[in-house]
């Protein structure tokens, strides 16, 4: 079943809409809630969850990529557990250091208003990385949306890690000036 078959489920109200969205994404789910969580219980129900925001979501949501649509969903799903059950706890985790490195160069929504402001960095963001050569904006995907480690990705990739850690810190300047120049604060 295509990814427009599939919406088109939703916005029929059809309750085989979330079966056939399971077949479809169940392990690409999986995964992404699993590189961030790496707890196959959380991984479960943040899934189960992404499916119950799907069904909320669409209608009144149309989303033209329905893969980029149920990720986004599943990772901030994802993020969201990993922040309550980490509360507490702040040394050493590969997440919150993830974060943390974007932090200087991403603003954080701090109220109402500036959450209406985040469709505009999303924009920005995407246009930077499309900008970017492969490699680098593979290195960036791999490290800020997929959450692996900083040896994973050198891993993945047969490079050094001082090699993606450069990257990463050179890519992280530049979208720094990218979004300043854009107009979007830090």
């Amino acid at each position: 079943m295509t990814d427009i078959e599939i919406i088109d489920l939703y916005l029929q109200r059809s309750e085989s809409a979330i079966d056939e969205t399971a077949k479809q994404y169940n392990s690409y789910c999986s995964a992404i809630a699993m590189s961030i969580l790496r707890n196959q219980e959380d991984v479960d129900e943040v899934v189960n969850d992404t499916y119950l925001s799907v069904w909320n979501s669409i209608p009144p949501e149309q989303p033209k990529t329905f893969s980029t649509f149920i990720g986004r969903i599943t990772r901030n799903l994802s993020l969201d557990r990993h922040r309550k059950k980490n509360a507490q706890k702040r040394g050493g985790n590969e997440t919150i250091l993830m974060l943390s490195e974007l932090e200087s160069c991403i603003p954080t929504a701090r109220s109402v208003e500036d959450e209406v402001d985040v469709n505009i960095l999303a924009q920005a963001v995407d246009s930077f990385l499309s900008e970017l050569r492969q490699e680098d904006r593979a290195y960036f995907m791999c490290r800020y949306w997929y959450t692996h480690s900083v040896s994973q990705v050198a891993n993945q990739f047969n490079v050094g890690n001082s090699k993606v850690k450069m990257s990463l810190h050179r890519t992280r300047k530049k979208l720094k000036i990218y979004l300043e120049k854009r107009g979007i604060t830090i």
